[in-house]
This record gives structure tokens, sequence and C-alpha cells, in this order.
């Protein structure tokens, strides 16, 4: 294999990363076959991209390809690809579970709508309850405000060297 097909295998790799990520499976499924088939079977990397790919299988709905590709990686020579094919396989076949309705939330199809009908206006109606405002800042006439000194500073600094000086007393004996 030459350096320049592991480039072009490298950043389709990347590429099919990019689109599984973004949601975009048919996309990941093509870029990710496409870096698989220029790759040597047996390495690393191709192990890699083999299980980013049925994951990619998966999320497209294409199930039972993902079980087969799955099966084949777990023969892997490489332990790490295998181990992970295993447990890839292990999720792959669990059953799958029912979701209640009430926990689901349908989204409509939002392509139906004629185009006539996106100028539909929307009124909101009014909470019934009232609005929470913020009270407004008081402002004070720096005038008004006493600014005698009322001897607390000196009273609370003369306590604290009594208490040090008694600590440090009490550690000199």
């Amino acid at each position: 294999m030459s350096s320049e097909s592991l480039e072009i295998a490298k950043t389709r790799y990347q590429a099919g990363r990019v689109a599984f990520e973004k949601g975009q499976y048919r996309e990941a499924v093509e870029q990710l076959s496409r870096a698989s088939d220029l790759l040597a079977p047996n390495s690393r990397l191709a192990g890699e991209v083999k299980l980013w790919l049925v994951t990619a299988y998966e999320a497209a709905g294409r199930s039972e390809e993902a079980l087969d590709l799955c099966e084949q990686l777990k023969r892997h020579p490489h332990l790490e690809t295998s181990k992970q094919a295993k447990e890839l396989h292990y999720i792959l076949k669990a059953p799958r579970l029912q979701r209640p309705k009430e926990w689901m939330t349908e989204i409509p199809d939002l392509g139906a709508i004629a185009d006539n009908e996106t100028n539909t206006r929307f009124t909101v109606k009014p909470s019934s309850s009232p609005r929470q405002m913020r009270p407004e800042p008081e402002f004070v006439e720096l005038s008004q405000v006493n600014t005698k000194d009322n001897r607390f500073i000196w009273i609370a600094l003369v306590a604290i060297g009594l208490i040090l000086s008694g600590l440090l007393w009490m550690g000199l004996s």
C-alpha cells in the first residue's frame, strides 16, 4: 500500500467520523467504506475504521450488515479491535427495550407544510401570574450618612491583639 493511498484512507476515515458525529449516517457509511477498501484488512487502522463502520451501519438502520461486519471483526488479529468487536456485538444483539409512548416526543414533519402556511402568525397568551420585577436599587444621599468613628474597629483590633498575645504567651510557657 502506498503512502498516498494511506493518506486518502485517513482523510476519508476522518470525514466519515465527522459525518457520523453530525448525524449524517449514510455519508459516514460511504466514507468509512471507501477508507476501509484502501487499507490492508488486518491492520490496526483498518480494524478501527471497520468498528466505526459497524456503528455507522447500525445508525443508518443497516443492522444485518453491522452484525455481519462485527462477526468478522471478532476474529481480527489486532487484540484491541477483536475485544471491542466482541463488546459491540454483545450490545447489538441485546434485546430492544420498549419505551412507553408518554416518554417519547413526536416531532412533526415540517416538510409537509405548504409554503403559504409558513407565514402563519402566532400570538402569545400572557401568563396569568404577574411578572416578577426586580426591585430598583435605592440611592443613598451621602450627606445623610453618619461618618463619625464609633470606635468599633479599635475595640476589635485590641481584642484580636489580646487573643494573639495570650496564645503566644501560652505557647511559650
